[in-house]
């Protein structure tokens, strides 16, 4: 029998994904408050029930096509022969007698006669909107590159060390490694690793992050003595990039209206040794911690809430856990975030707009709308403007990114700048 599966590891797997598939929270969280609850289960029974699960998510109308029945049980099964690659003979353990004419029909089941948006595991309201912003060509390729799980991306922490000297040590730990394309800072891992447990990860030296969020801070181009302001600094990743381009000098604020977030955020500035972020917590757009910066600020990030949809590779739930009607209300939610950290720039400052979304309803439609109300902000070029940085990654006037086209996370980045007055 094949020694990655055992009865014990297949029914915690289809226990999991009993969990997960309630959709009541996000993946990860679930699958953590699920291996706290069940400790006797090693790291490797872990690593392979959260891969099935990720799996049965990035594929889950095919799966539930196959399984014609899909409860999680025969989801799990069907994950793995037809993703796992493994025989029917290894699941005899598992399944009675009488289920094997069903896994036999499983495994020789094929996609290609599939409906597209089944086949490359879009939710119709999701694959509509795609289709009306790119071509079938382009939706097909999006599509597959939703489907494989993302890589490991590291940012190397310039206050600590060179990329070079990462790189060095790393391969000298036996890890495969090798530059990021575009970012000067960004190291990308093959496999899995346990990064948070290798020492320049404890030391501060390196942060996980895609490095197509690497490329916001660039954008941005905080200088020294700026006073910069993270409006949603979230898990406060794209504030530590900020504070080490600033080289820990000037005053960066990093806002966000969860206590929980900011909580979990400073262990991370601790190890980075950055000495000019300040965590805030923030009520809302109208907290006087917003109202008191008005016009005083330099640069402003804005990496607004947003569907997701980008971040696929990582967090296949999104796609199940929200609906059509969201989005409406997750643009105008935008709206009102980006107007807001807009009064905090001074005359000349800078104010970048991102999202991790494909979707134009939450990129350029947002965008757009507020140039079109805000005379006083004019549009920059995002691709000069990271030429200014030596990244050469020309997406036109806004940044986009695509996994199928530059292996990052689906990102969309505008920079504006409120004119002199």
């Amino acid at each position: 029998m094949n020694g990655r599966w055992t009865p014990a590891r297949f029914g915690a797997a289809t226990a999991a994904l009993q969990e997960v598939m309630r959709f009541a929270q996000p993946a990860d969280v679930v699958l953590g408050q699920f291996f706290r609850a069940h400790r006797q289960l090693g790291q490797r029974d872990r690593a392979l029930i959260a891969d099935t699960v990720y799996d049965v998510l990035r594929h889950r109308r095919w799966l539930e096509h196959l399984c014609i029945t899909p409860t999680p049980r025969r989801m799990v099964l069907a994950a793995m022969m037809k993703l796992d690659g493994q025989p029917i003979a290894v699941t005899e353990a598992f399944v009675k007698s009488d289920e094997l004419p069903w896994l036999a029909e499983v495994r020789a089941g094929r996609s290609d006669t599939l409906e597209t948006a089944v086949r490359l595991d879009l939710p119709e309201w999701v694959y509509a909107r795609l289709m009306a912003q790119f071509s079938p060509h382009e939706v097909e390729s999006l599509g597959r590159s939703l489907q494989r799980a993302a890589p490991l991306d590291l940012r190397v922490n310039t206050l600590k060390a060179t990329r070079a000297q990462v790189l060095e040590r790393l391969r000298t730990d036996g890890l495969e490694c090798e530059p990021t394309p575009y970012s000067p800072s960004g190291v990308r891992v093959a496999g899995k690793p346990a990064i948070n447990l290798h020492p320049l990860f404890k030391e501060g030296a390196i942060e996980v992050q895609d490095e197509g969020s690497q490329l916001l801070a660039l954008l941005l181009a905080p200088r020294r003595q700026d006073m910069v302001v993270d409006f949603c600094a979230g898990a406060g990743g794209k504030t530590l990039a900020l504070g080490a381009i600033m080289n820990s000098q000037g005053r960066l604020y990093a806002f966000d209206v969860s206590d929980k977030r900011l909580s979990n955020f400073r262990p991370r500035l601790k190890r980075s040794g950055l000495s000019n972020v300040f965590p805030q917590r923030i009520s809302g757009t109208r907290d006087s911690h917003v109202k008191r910066l008005a016009r005083k600020v330099d640069r402003v990030l804005v990496d607004a809430p947003c569907s997701g949809l980008g971040t696929l590779r990582r967090n296949p739930d999104l796609k199940w856990r929200q609906g059509d009607a969201d989005i409406a209300q997750m643009s105008a939610k935008q709206s009102e975030i980006l107007g807001a950290a807009a009064t905090l720039l001074k005359a000349g400052g800078r104010l970048v707009y991102a999202t991790c979304s494909l979707l134009r309803e939450e990129n350029e439609g947002v965008v757009e709308a507020f140039l079109h109300q805000h005379a006083d902000f004019r549009s920059i070029n995002a691709s000069e403007t990271l030429a200014h940085a030596n990244v050469t990654l020309d997406t036109g006037p806004y940044l986009r990114l695509r996994p199928d086209l530059h292996g990052t996370d689906g990102f969309f980045a505008a920079v504006m700048e409120r004119h002199q007055v």
